[in-house]
């Protein structure tokens, strides 16, 4: 049986500040708040400062709300990062994990209660989709959108190497074992920065195994579901009433083609697209502090 490996949730900050050379002169004022749905599901968020928050940041499928922590440390703004359903600390999906529109249903009775007059929604990939969803379906929650590194371009082909990690093994034995495969389809990532990530992403079972905590609401040996085709939401960019940002990464592992990025200045002109030269999909693990300068920009701005 592999050792308990301690978890410490709120434990972490300094090394996201040391690894972006930022000097953090006390623990920031952070606290996990719980929102029912109202189907008895619950669902789980960070909320940062204790001033009435301006953001409400979405992660990608497979990812956690920690995955902005870093973004959230360098903005210094009062924020709500939420565990999308089916994953992190929140209950399961009304269906699919990938079903934006119940997503965006659950993530507006959360912004309902702890972020109602954010100043924009920002959403990195799943999460991205969600915020456009949810701008569609509950116009009064949303000011602005800011998608990172996505659009409803985005397939199964250019998602390909994303997914190849999501749906790997069911468990691993060892944390060396899941920390392995981290490090192998995250090679520019640093191997603190994946450690402390999948301390965040994955729980230890009692027999020393460790799982990823969204793989706790996945069926294994179930039939294959089909990849979403997310190209509806194209329709959901024609409709936007308030101000687009697309933060795009342009390193390979981007799903974000030339493409797409003309189709959504065609279906919106007014929107803005920046380009992050050091990122990839992952654009807040890769250039937290520009994705960091940037929102902070957008959000004075508006």
């Amino acid at each position: 049986m592999s050792a308990t490996i301690p978890y410490d949730e709120f434990g972490y900050f300094h090394e996201n500040a040391q690894e972006m050379g930022l000097t953090l002169q006390h623990p920031p004022a952070v606290r996990r708040e719980g929102v029912d749905v109202g189907d008895g599901r619950r669902l789980s968020a960070l909320v940062w400062g204790t001033e009435a928050p301006e953001l409400v940041l979405l992660h990608g499928g497979a990812q956690n709300a920690h995955t902005w922590d870093s973004v959230a440390l360098a903005l210094g703004h009062p924020l709500v990062a939420v565990d999308l359903p089916g994953h992190g600390h929140s209950d399961g999906p009304r269906s699919s994990s990938l079903d934006v529109r119940d997503n965006a249903d659950d993530v507006a009775a959360g912004v309902k209660l702890l972020a109602p007059k954010a100043k924009a929604v920002v959403g990195m990939s799943l999460g991205g989709l969600t915020a456009l969803s949810l701008a569609d379906r509950h116009r009064d929650l949303v000011r602005a959108v800011v998608l990172v590194d996505i659009t409803p371009g985005v397939t199964s082909g250019k998602s390909a190497q994303i997914s190849a990690f999501v749906n790997g093994p069911e468990s691993f034995a060892s944390f060396d074992d899941i920390l392995a495969r981290t490090m192998e389809f995250n090679p520019t990532r640093s191997e603190a920065s994946l450690r402390r990530g999948i301390l965040h992403n994955a729980v230890q079972r009692d027999d020393g195994s460790w799982v990823w905590r969204y793989a706790r609401h996945r069926v294994f040996g179930g039939p294959e579901r089909a990849y979403p085709d997310f190209a509806g939401l194209w329709d959901a960019v024609e409709r936007l009433r308030v101000p687009l940002l697309l933060v795009r990464g342009m390193r390979p592992q981007s799903v974000v083609s030339d493409e797409d990025e003309h189709g959504l200045l065609r279906r919106q002109p007014s929107a803005s697209v920046v380009h992050v030269d050091e990122a990839g999909h992952s654009v807040q693990g890769d250039a937290p502090l520009d994705l960091a300068r940037l929102l902070d920009g957008f959000v004075s701005g508006l």
